[in-house]
């Protein structure tokens, strides 16, 4: 009986192997997923809500301009309208698919440009549960990747990303992500990020999507981000979109980011 037991467990921990190695490669199907959100040209306003634990409610307005280009960069220039103490503020945001990503930010108060170090791309975006990191898609060479042992089941892509170093880890700000691609899509269902006590502390959760008119893609207009730890919420919504805007090349300068 026990010799039957140990076979059967054998049979089932070898069965498991052959179902993951036939899964697609994870590092293609997350560099797909990301693909999809090529958007092209496109201009919109945003607001993102912040609730605290209590209840307290602030929201910000902002215009989001947001071009793709054939290497695989998308480029990216914010600018917060409302309210005061946030007006003039923007951010300048170079989202490289294979390279380190590189960002700037203007500070009214200051009157200055700065560029964004990567010890703080981990840190909060103006205050919200979204961190600078993830304005951007961040560079798969930067992760280790692979399938759960889930991924497949239930019509979804369960991918494990952890960062390759100690630094890598602390320029993102956690010990792994674990994101959720819907498989007949790979659109991107939620991403789970755990601290490095390996807690789960914030979930990112794509509520809605717009498709792009005439190409394959899409664009995310609704994204929660919940933080377990301390019970505060953001929530980015994307108010008006423009798919087919014209936005020269010369956008995303840093000077720019004053005027």
């Amino acid at each position: 009986m026990k010799k039957m037991l140990f076979l059967l467990s054998a049979v089932s921990v070898l069965s498991l192997q052959v179902t993951l190695a036939q899964l697609s490669d994870p590092v293609q199907l997350m560099d797909k997923s990301r693909d999809l959100t090529m958007s092209g040209n496109i201009q919109s306003t945003v607001s993102l809500t912040i609730t605290e634990k209590n209840g307290a409610v602030r929201t910000r307005k902002l215009n989001m301009i947001t071009k793709s280009y054939d290497d695989g960069t998308i480029k990216r220039m914010v600018k917060f309208l409302d309210p005061a103490d946030v007006r003039g503020t923007a951010m300048l945001i170079v989202d490289n698919r294979n390279t380190q990503d590189d960002m700037w930010i203007y500070l009214p108060a200051l009157k200055k440009t700065r560029r964004i170090v990567s010890t703080e791309k981990g840190k909060s975006f103006m205050s919200s549960e979204f961190s600078n990191a993830d304005m951007s898609t961040g560079s798969n060479a930067d992760f280790k990747i692979r399938h759960m042992p889930e991924s497949g089941k239930s019509g979804v892509w369960v991918i494990e990303s952890v960062p390759v170093s100690d630094d890598k880890a602390d320029e993102y700000g956690y010990s792994r992500k674990v994101t959720y691609l819907e498989m007949g899509s790979l659109k991107t269902k939620k991403i789970d990020f755990y601290n490095f006590d390996n807690e789960l502390f914030k979930t990112i959760e794509i509520v809605a999507t717009q498709p792009l008119s005439g190409k394959e893609g899409y664009v995310m207009t609704d994204m929660l981000a919940v933080n377990h730890i301390n019970g505060r919420s953001s929530r980015v919504k994307f108010d008006q979109v423009n798919t087919s805007a014209s936005i020269p090349d010369n956008t995303f300068i840093s000077d720019n980011l004053s005027r």
